[in-house]
């Protein structure tokens, strides 16, 4: 057995003096800044609501760890990219143990957990997140952007719902994803790796709606995305419900007829003048495609550049009348939805859906969401013109959650010790001041 107390042999001087290093720190962690994350989930009680989803069917005498806290580890593990930490000592007090008390749940017991819910709980837990989005606000808002998108997430095993998908030459789900314009997660479905059908996305888009209007039955709602959702069944539902759309619009030779001279003309002035730079125009029209019920508004931005020109077309039923400010200003700004997925998927992992059933995997999709609410809230307890504002989930964590520390448990008192020259103190502590003031 290797004795803790004993130097590590071979290591040379440093600047004449000896060194000697030995195994004997004591509790030692290397996510301090783990217990910052702890402060946003008890404040946003993720954990509790989709804990409060599910049945569970163990026998409460024989329960070491309850479901709401085997999903706040997860979720604290999704947050700072850790797997294996059950005894880590910062974990612990982040669940509300000592560091000397019994270890956290292992992965077996996780796993157990994913394969747990069913359809039924699983909606419930879709009901929880849509809860959790409004409630994150101080007051019922006026109006709110809904940024809806689907992405790939190739899988290489024999899970439910997978699908081979020609473009990507890959097996894989296509979940639709929804946040809104300021970045909130409102939640995501799991479904196999093809295009969403019109009447897909409409019972999709039904039950979303019923579940806002739960909380806000007067919010103004605006539907922003891709020409994937430009269907006639999404359209008409829209305008039946009232809410407002601004779509991409799929060209066809019928749109192109209406542009054609403006392409011309918008190419001949880049030509004129190439180094002002690219050309851009606008044009509005009504029209419609012969699925659709009735003529729409038609936007369409036609761009001349060395590499010839480009034009695109978004439908809408908004009354501004600047075709500029509606495409620019309102339209574009959806690829910001784009980062947020980038953020959920690339940073938090939430592409690991490697359960074999569905159901398991539409879970880890909400705990993975439920990782990004964290470092979401993380995010904007810190000052609105600081870098940390705007910073990518990666870098929060590099710099704040993953700091070395080392744990001192007294009788009554738990001491952290930090390191003095942590470039981070400044902004944690304004952080800790901000947490207690996201949701009202």
């Amino acid at each position: 057995m290797t004795d803790s107390m004993l130097a590590l042999p071979g290591l040379s001087p440093v600047f004449g003096k000896t060194v000697v290093a030995k195994f004997d720190g004591g509790l030692l962690s290397s996510y301090a800044g783990i217990l910052v994350l702890r402060e946003v989930e008890q404040r946003l009680r993720v954990a509790d609501r989709l804990a409060a989803c599910m049945v569970d069917p163990r026998a409460p005498e024989l329960i070491t760890h309850t479901l709401a806290e085997i999903i706040r580890f997860r979720l604290l593990m999704i947050g700072a990219d850790a797997s294996s930490l059950r005894g880590d000592p910062m974990f612990k007090m982040a669940l509300d143990l000592s560091p000397s008390d019994r270890e956290l749940c292992s992965q077996s017991t996780i796993s157990r957990l994913e394969n747990l819910p069913d359809a039924r709980a699983l909606w419930r837990m879709g009901r929880a997140m849509v809860d959790l989005y409004c409630e994150s606000f101080h007051k019922v808002t006026r109006r709110i952007t809904l940024d809806i998108d689907d992405i790939f997430d190739a899988v290489h095993g024999g899970q439910q719902l997978r699908l081979f998908n020609a473009h990507y030459d890959e097996y894989g789900f296509q979940p639709i994803v929804i946040f809104d314009g300021e970045g909130r997660f409102i939640t995501a479905v799991l479904r196999p790796a093809k295009r969403p059908s019109g009447k897909e996305i409409r019972g999709f888009l039904r039950r979303l709606l019923r579940a806002i209007r739960a909380n806000w039955p007067k919010t103004e709602i605006l539907l922003r995305a891709d020409s994937h959702y430009c269907c006639p069944e999404v359209l008409d539902w829209c305008r039946a419900n009232g809410l407002d759309y601004i779509l991409g619009v799929a060209p066809t030779s019928t749109l192109q007829r209406h542009i054609e001279g403006l392409e011309a003309s918008t190419k001949a002035r880049f030509e004129a003048a190439p180094k002002d730079g690219k050309a851009r125009r606008f044009k509005e029209f009504y029209d419609g495609a012969a699925s659709w019920s009735r003529v729409e508004r038609i936007i369409a931005r036609i761009e001349a550049g060395a590499d010839g020109t480009d034009t695109r077309f978004i439908v809408t039923n908004l009354e501004t009348r600047n075709a500029r400010v509606l495409y620019e200003d309102v339209y574009c700004r959806r690829g910001q939805a784009e980062n947020h997925i980038k953020s959920w998927k690339t940073h938090l992992a939430a592409d690991r859906t490697s359960c074999t059933k569905a159901t398991a995997n539409q879970l880890r999709l909400f705990l993975h969401a439920g990782a990004y609410w964290l470092m979401w809230g993380l995010r904007v307890s810190m000052p609105k013109r600081s870098m940390w504002r705007v910073a990518q989930f990666d870098t929060l964590r590099l710099r704040l959650i993953k700091i070395a520390a080392r744990v001192v448990e007294m009788k009554t008192i738990l001491r952290v010790h930090l390191p003095t020259s942590c470039p981070g103190q400044d902004i944690l502590r304004f952080a800790l001041g901000r947490i207690p003031r996201l949701v009202t």
